[in-house]
């Protein structure tokens, strides 16, 4: 018996990548969500299609990919809603959540940046990452070159995104419960602190899946099952 038929709750869960994946990264946690009987809408973010950017001068930012999440959550229905961000997908998330707190049941960071109002990618992050975007960009100061070690179908990023800061504004309204996933701690992690400190804060609950940084790669099965276990919180 799944778990969706244990707790009768079936979720959507809208899943958001990190930098230079698309959706395809999920594959194997969104099949064993479904099987549970969950709906899964795993986003490739504008500029990472695997057939390439429509635009390559004119690269998306931040707000492009906030408004492509928020426009999948208008347009979700009344099923309970989970939205997932993995690294940069937490400056997404954190993005879209400030607009439609209201639409999502929880927020998910899986070893993701959240942002305060103000925070950007470059600013939240470690300086090797910001060297790594420095030198992935250097060819035209637009796209960031995939990283070595990345899956074939990574793609280059758009380095407006990472460099844009957020803007929350703080709606009033029921906010939706708020976890933070950790892949431990990985070398060169600039999520040590921020895990920390959550582990602190009663409005955040905090679970470590200490595999690495990208988790839905390398232990898919414990990623979709706690999710699984977000279900009852959903009543």
């Amino acid at each position: 018996m799944g778990r969706c038929a244990i707790y009768d709750v079936a979720v959507k869960f809208v899943m958001v990548p990190g930098g230079w994946q698309g959706g395809w990264v999920f594959d194997s946690v969104a099949a064993e969500l479904r099987r549970d009987g969950h709906q899964v809408e795993a986003v490739t973010l504008a500029g990472l299609e695997l057939d390439g950017p429509a635009d390559v001068d004119r690269p998306p930012n931040l707000d492009t990919h906030i408004d492509q999440v928020a426009e999948i959550i208008e347009r979700s229905g009344e099923t309970p809603l989970a939205l997932c961000g993995h690294s940069y997908g937490g400056m997404v998330i954190a993005g879209v959540a400030d607009r439609l707190g209201d639409r999502l049941e929880q927020l998910v960071f899986i070893d993701a940046y959240v942002p305060n109002d103000g925070d950007s990618c470059w600013s939240l992050t470690s300086d090797s990452f910001r060297d790594l975007f420095v030198a992935g960009a250097r060819a035209d100061g637009r796209w960031v070159a995939v990283p070595e070690g990345l899956d074939p179908r990574a793609r280059p990023h758009p380095m407006a995104s990472f460099v844009q800061s957020i803007r929350l504004e703080g709606n009033p309204g029921r906010a939706p419960g708020r976890t933070f996933i950790s892949g431990g701690a990985w070398v060169g992690s600039p999520f040590l602190a921020l895990t920390d400190r959550l582990r602190d804060d009663p409005d955040w609950r905090v679970h470590e899946i200490p595999v690495g940084h990208n988790i839905a790669r390398r232990d898919p099965h414990s990623l979709a099952a706690f999710l699984g276990e977000l279900a009852p919180d959903f009543t």
